[in-house]
């Protein structure tokens, strides 16, 4: 039976984290003798009190409703009665009562805004907590580990708010060995997130279903244009999967279907070296082509790391417009660990594209061989 895969903790959810309310009242404190200070200094204590107005604003920017009323009513109190101790300096009354109802009005709108403010982060966070739990159902945290391979990898949406992107991959242990899939689905946004669903879907079935990887293949692009039937009748735009599959049983001979991907890498003991796929054409095209999809074979040896790549990688861009030499970064890590390959990969891509932005999902996976069966 295989092994259950080994999870990572999901990403952690952010939270709010106002200042303690020592904090708080330190803050006020210090701002409260600044203002008198200067006050003293300038010989207008009054007039400098008008700074303190805004303190109510600044607290319900970062506190929490009880601490942004207890500043309120501080800088209430502070006010108020400076101006009612001080009435014999001869200040119009007119401006006295302006300044005090100046301080009630914004001190009451400061705690209004501070009870909206958490109202919507805590919305959010709930939104992001559902998320991430989708996340894990859509793409399952790594790294995964089956009785053939361990799968780790580096995963990066191009839009940081959003924690799926149009990149897939998954790994299934199967009757047949082990399978596993990268794929990249046209296009960006939630209707390429549904197409990437599809697959994903699919391919979890089918993978425990079909005992040829030709069989499995067919019924991911049955999925990929069942999907665009239905984007068709709602007025969305049809999609197109790229995809890498590939099959690690027993046997030092891995199979592979190539649906217009990138090619993988294999790396073993100092070696690099790219295995010759038949590219064939993208899942949700195959009525396009009169060949069938196409099974090679290749030599994976026990122990050795096979390097899974998305597009997003391959065309990353220097200032200069050069793409990143995927081939030469993974010569010079070659000796690392299968498991951070991964992650020094991506970090000399952003090393190379320097100040250009990434325009695309980028996933990154290692499937390390296992040394022994």
């Amino acid at each position: 039976m295989p092994r259950t895969h080994r999870k990572k903790p999901a990403r952690p959810v952010d939270t709010i984290e106002p200042p303690t309310t020592a904090q708080v009242a330190a803050a006020v404190a210090a701002v409260t003798v600044l203002v008198g200070v200067l006050g003293f200094l300038s010989e207008s204590p009054v007039w400098l009190l008008g700074l303190l107005v805004f303190l109510p604003g600044a607290a319900s920017a970062l506190c929490t409703v009880r601490q942004t009323g207890f500043v309120f009513a501080w800088t209430v109190l502070v006010v108020i009665g400076t101006m009612l101790l001080r009435h014999g300096d001869g200040r119009p009354w007119l401006d006295r009562i302006l300044m005090m109802l100046l301080t009630l009005v914004l001190g009451a709108a400061s705690v209004y805004a501070c009870h909206r403010r958490i109202g919507r982060e805590r919305e959010t966070l709930r939104l992001r907590s559902t998320a991430v739990a989708m996340q894990r159902h859509i793409l399952r945290p790594l790294p995964m580990l089956t009785d053939d391979v361990l799968v780790d990898g580096v995963y990066e949406p191009v839009q940081e708010d959003r924690l799926v992107g149009g990149d897939i991959y998954d790994v299934v242990a199967s009757p047949w060995g082990t399978r596993v899939l990268i794929g990249d689905v046209q296009g960006k946004g939630l209707p390429a997130v549904g197409a990437a669903f599809a697959v994903i879907g699919a391919f979890r079935a089918s993978a425990h279903r079909e005992p040829t990887l030709t069989a499995l293949v067919d019924a991911l692009d049955a999925s990929v244009v069942l999907h665009n039937s239905y984007a068709a009748q709602t007025g969305d735009d049809e999609r197109f999967v790229t995809a890498l599959i590939i099959n690690v049983d027993a046997q030092e001979e891995t199979q592979a279907v190539n649906c217009g991907h990138v090619l993988p890498h294999l790396l073993h003991d100092t070696t690099v070296t790219t295995p010759d796929l038949t590219s064939g054409v993208p899942l949700g095209l195959a009525e396009l082509s009169a060949e069938p999809a196409t099974v090679d074979w290749f030599a994976f040896p026990p122990g050795a790391t096979l390097l899974l790549t998305t597009d997003g990688l391959t065309e990353t861009r220097s200032a200069d417009g050069a793409f990143f030499p995927v081939t030469e970064s993974l010569a010079r890590h070659v000796s690392l660990p299968a498991t951070d390959l991964p992650r020094a990969l991506h970090d000399d891509a952003r090393a190379f594209a320097e100040k250009e932005q990434q325009h695309d999902d980028v996933a990154i996976l290692s499937v390390r061989r296992s040394p022994y069966r």
